[in-house]
């Protein structure tokens, strides 16, 4: 199928396109399926799924790793620097978070644009690639397998933190399930050899973390020392505006052209009897709704602004802790003498 990748790059598929081919695929591969079952699952997973416990010890490690390195960078960084910045009370206990997501999402986002642009993974301009070569137990190449030590032991915090760490939210628990099926993907694809697309997967999500995080910082610090910072004010407004339409272009245009369409479709092309076809598909679509899931609170909240509802930008999301019930105090919660109340918590 290598040969298939010399004509050039397949043209992307329209909506019409992908839901024909791909339901069309996955209906051909459930009547020819004889034995599906648990049986087949296990005799899948013997054969396929090639994750040593060191590799599983390494991502724990991460993740702890992860854990510990944001709570120093909260206590010794961006604590220090919201009181320096006399930050509002509520904004300073909401800031940290968000630097430190900003700086990992952008960290992970400029790594995997530099392998898909930076390097000779064609895997970007000609999604079908990511199946041409697949074979069972194939090696990871160095440069992905860091891409996916970072990311999945991060996404293994993020669990964590979204219990513990993180302000709660009305969307806290599709967040939640969010991380989760994230982090499966993440090792299962890793496992079975599918780090190709899961590097496409990963660059078309970080991008609107990215400037989610960097719209919130700009809110937060438009009201520092008391005083209103039309700079930050307009790079708030930027930012919501870019993360609305990269929302749209990378989670809803892109990744199903792109990524559902190569793994329901084109995959079966390269791969006639590819293991676990069913399950990754699945697990992606229920990406994709989340995706329209929170689509649909972007879209109300531009509703609001357009008419005149929101006349500042106080927040990204009308559902952040403005409008959430209030967590109770946790035990490690104490007040600190400034009126900042110390952050409970990727």
């Amino acid at each position: 199928m290598a040969a298939a990748g010399s004509a050039g790059p397949e043209p992307m598929p329209s909506y019409a396109q992908l839901v024909q081919r791909g339901w069309g695929s996955a209906l051909a591969a459930a009547r020819g399926c004889a034995d599906c079952g648990w049986g087949l699952a296990r005799r899948g997973l013997a054969e396929h799924a090639h994750l040593a416990p060191p590799e599983l010890l390494l991502l724990a490690l991460g993740a702890l790793g992860w854990t510990v390195l944001r709570s120093a960078a909260t206590s010794r960084l961006f604590r220090p620097l919201a009181k320096r910045c006399r930050l509002q009370p509520r904004d300073a206990a909401k800031m940290p978070e968000s630097a430190w997501k900003f700086l990992f999402y952008l960290g992970a986002w400029s790594y995997s644009t530099y392998l898909l642009f930076g390097t000779d993974y064609p895997f970007f301009h000609d999604p079908p690639s990511v199946f041409y070569d697949w074979k069972t137990g194939m090696a990871v190449p160095r440069d992905i397998a860091v891409a996916y030590l970072l990311q999945g032991s991060f996404y293994g915090h993020s669990i964590y933190a979204t219990l513990y760490l993180d302000a709660w939210r009305k969307d806290s628990v599709v967040m939640l399930v969010h991380h989760v099926v994230t982090l499966v993907l993440i090792v299962s694809s890793y496992a079975f050899r599918y780090h190709k697309v899961g590097i496409l997967v990963l660059f078309l999500h970080d991008i609107s973390d990215v400037q989610l995080e960097f719209t919130k910082l700009n809110v937060y610090f438009k009201s520092r020392g008391g005083a209103h910072q039309r700079l930050h004010a307009l790079a708030a407004d930027l930012g919501c505006l870019s993360f609305c339409l990269s929302w749209f272009w990378f989670r809803l245009y892109w990744f199903p052209l792109k990524v559902l369409y190569a793994t329901s479709y084109c995959s079966l092309r390269s791969v006639p009897d590819i293991p676990f076809y069913f399950f990754f598909n699945v697990l992606l679509l229920l990406l994709t709704l989340m995706n329209l899931y929170w689509f649909l609170y972007i879209v109300a909240f531009a509703a609001k602004v357009l008419t005149g509802q929101v006349r500042e930008l106080k927040d990204v999301r009308e559902y952040d802790t403005a409008e959430a019930p209030s967590p109770k105090p946790r035990k490690a919660e104490k007040p600190l003498r400034n009126g900042l109340v110390k952050d409970k918590r990727f």
